[in-house]
């Protein structure tokens, strides 16, 4: 087969070359998007918190510094390694469409409706944008329960940073700039979202000089008083309490059908985790509806395909992983729904930490697209998922439906054996599920650190009809790849990203490591030994 046309810009440079070496310690690490909420959970566990704590203050950072990707108003999965005795326990917080939502109100009026699955068309765009987008918050329950379980610090203490960033407001540099003026319409078109976002009705733009007494933030007051109610109360304040009735009203009044009966119904879901065998490792994610049992028939797939490793990737690696994916998708499209091609940007943002005792947590959180439903609550400042974006509005397993739990592509593992632990996500939609299967099977076949890993191009296998090939993989890999499947050239850029935006970190006897992806300009794998 010929390759598709090259997708890389004609005017980026050929020899630049971009690291982000990862950080080692005895001490404790947390790996997220943005490094301000990395910082935050390292001060925790440099407190003596447990990765638990970090998780939770890092989380609430996250979707404060970091609005678009998640926050309050979203979802997520979490799961948490003990390090004492090895028990891994698994926290489903998905997203669950409401309870009065009626299928017949998103009606298909033919096309592709240009978002993140390339659904038919849905009239008015109401599965995608505005308030009837919009599925049960189930974020902070999901990182209250996991408290409840874990944590040593107090819940109000760890919500303090997130509160203390809202109020002085999200700094405004270029990536703030160029990710806000992608949704600039959309935010436009929302009050709320336009008075957060928009200066004038357009992005604001950083200054140029490079002065302390120059830097544009973007205050959040709402916000923050939303999350002292939460730093006060606990989740019941969401889901039992005023907070949820206004959240109810608000959503209500936008045309949602959003209600307290959802929010009171909300529920954080316990599971055994799935344990995938490959090699000599044992690969622990969700079950059910998540990339979790997709990333179970890749790898069972790339065990029948080849027997032993190479000696090192090269282009036969990379076509023996770019099948067993395709058979993965082949097969989660049957069983499981989710079929269509991803078009947009995806919302979601992930984080893993691990703590000097060898505790873990690797937790993905999301408001699906990016900025979610384009919502900001008039009454709580929270901006809104639009989880209804899961469902396929012309039916079949995954069709729209009211009270059902969605399908999503996030794929938080946790990989033991081999003398080493590794607690691994990432960012992208269905471009996750692969990025989270290669980077796994790398280290295991190959005993590459994370450093190695996170360095070594990849390809994306994520269920259309073409293989998104890292151009610096050489032009043999490139072109064993071209003989066997549809080809196009990609090359990991800031903005938008071709691959997931992966992190991870790892264990090795008393040893911490942490890496991140390296052309995602915020994201930072901070140790305490470093804050």
């Amino acid at each position: 087969m010929s390759p598709h046309p090259s997708v890389v810009s004609p005017y980026l440079s050929h020899v630049r070359e971009v690291r982000k070496p990862s950080v080692r310690s005895k001490g404790g690490i947390v790996v997220s998007q943005n490094r301000a909420a990395s910082e935050v959970g390292a001060r925790v566990l440099k407190a003596g918190g447990h990765a638990v704590d970090a998780a939770v203050a890092t989380a609430m950072t996250l979707g404060v510094v970091e609005p678009w990707m998640s926050g309050i108003g979203g979802v997520g999965a979490m799961l948490i390694r003990d390090g004492k005795t090895g028990a891994i326990t698994t926290l489903d917080f998905g997203a669950v469409s409401p309870l009065a939502l009626d299928p017949k109100k998103y009606p298909v009026v033919g096309g592709r409706d240009g978002n993140l699955f390339g659904w038919p068309q849905v009239k008015g765009n109401r599965n995608t944008v505005g308030a009837t987008a919009v599925c049960t918050p189930t974020q902070p329950l999901g990182h209250w329960t996991a408290h409840k379980m874990f944590g040593r610090k107090r819940w109000r203490d760890l919500l303090g940073p997130a509160i203390q960033h809202a109020e002085h407001g999200l700094v405004v540099d270029w990536h703030t700039m160029l990710v806000i003026a992608s949704a600039q319409g959309d935010l436009a078109a929302d009050a709320g979202a336009a008075k957060r976002f928009l200066r004038h009705g357009l992005p604001p733009q950083p200054p140029v000089a490079n002065l302390a007494s120059d830097v544009i933030r973007l205050p959040m007051p709402d916000l923050a008083r939303t999350l002292r109610a939460l730093a006060e109360d606990g989740a019941d304040a969401l889901y039992k309490g005023a907070l949820g009735r206004s959240i109810a009203d608000d959503v209500k009044a936008l045309g949602g059908c959003l209600a307290m009966d959802d929010l009171a119904s909300a529920r954080c879901v316990e599971f055994a985790p799935l344990e995938i065998p490959y090699a000599d490792r044992t690969i622990h994610v969700l079950p059910e509806l998540n990339g979790g049992p997709t990333l179970a028939v890749a790898y069972a797939e790339l065990q029948r395909r080849r027997k032993r490793p190479e000696a090192k990737p090269n282009g036969k690696t990379f076509s023996a992983y770019a099948a067993a994916l395709q058979h993965a998708w082949a097969d989660r499209f049957e069983r499981l729904g989710d079929a269509g091609e991803r078009t947009a940007p995806t919302c979601t943002t992930h984080f893993s930490v691990v703590d000097r005792d060898g505790n873990m947590v690797t937790c993905t959180q999301t408001l699906l697209s990016l900025f979610g439903s384009r919502v900001v609550l008039p009454k709580s400042g929270i901006l809104m998922n639009n989880g209804v974006n899961w469902f396929d509005p012309a039916g079949g397993p995954n069709g729209i439906a009211p009270a059902r739990r969605a399908l999503a592509n996030y794929a938080p593992a946790i990989m033991t054996g081999g003398g080493e632990t590794i607690a691994i996500g990432g960012c992208g939609g269905r471009k996750i599920i692969p990025a989270v299967f290669q980077l796994l099977a790398m280290i295991a076949d190959f005993g590459m650190d994370l450093d190695a890993a996170f360095h070594q191009p990849r390809i994306d296998v994520s269920g259309g009809t073409s293989v998104a090939v890292d151009r610096r993989l050489g032009d043999k890999a490139i072109a064993a790849l071209a003989e066997a499947f549809d080809t196009v050239l990609a090359e990991p850029v800031p903005f938008p990203m071709p691959f997931t935006i992966a992190g991870a970190v790892r264990r090795a006897r008393s040893q911490n490591e942490g890496a991140t992806e390296p052309e995602m300009p915020w994201s930072e794998a901070v140790s305490e030994d470093s804050v």
